[in-house]
């Protein structure tokens, strides 16, 4: 990851919500919960190679060679990392809601 600062300030937010998630049902178990959902929705946004995965799915079993990587879209907004795709988008909304929700019912219980 390019910018550590980001995932930093993720970390220091996922930290805040373990000690308020801690403090309001007294559980540890529902804290290490929070902890691995955490890191797993963090995971999902920030850590994926999207430079590899914006190929063709059929090309994701060869590796990218600097050729590949179309350098107008690297000039014109710094990094393909957050090019947006409505179908991503709507995937990665719809996976987040269901294990924000799923989550959200364990610890309220």
């Amino acid at each position: 990851m390019a910018d550590d600062a980001v995932f930093r300030r993720c970390l220091l937010c996922l930290a805040v919500v373990i000690i308020v998630v801690g403090y309001n049902t007294l559980s540890f178990k529902k804290m290490l919960v929070t902890y691995f959902v955490g890191l797993a929705a963090i995971s999902g946004v920030l850590l994926p190679d999207w430079d590899f995965f914006d190929r063709d799915p059929f090309q994701w079993t060869y590796p990218l060679t600097v050729d590949q990587i179309n350098r107008s879209d690297v000039l014109r907004n710094g990094s393909t990392r957050f090019r947006f795709y409505p179908i991503r988008t709507m995937i990665y909304g719809v996976v987040y809601a269901f294990g924000f929700y799923k989550w959200w019912t364990y610890v309220t219980q």
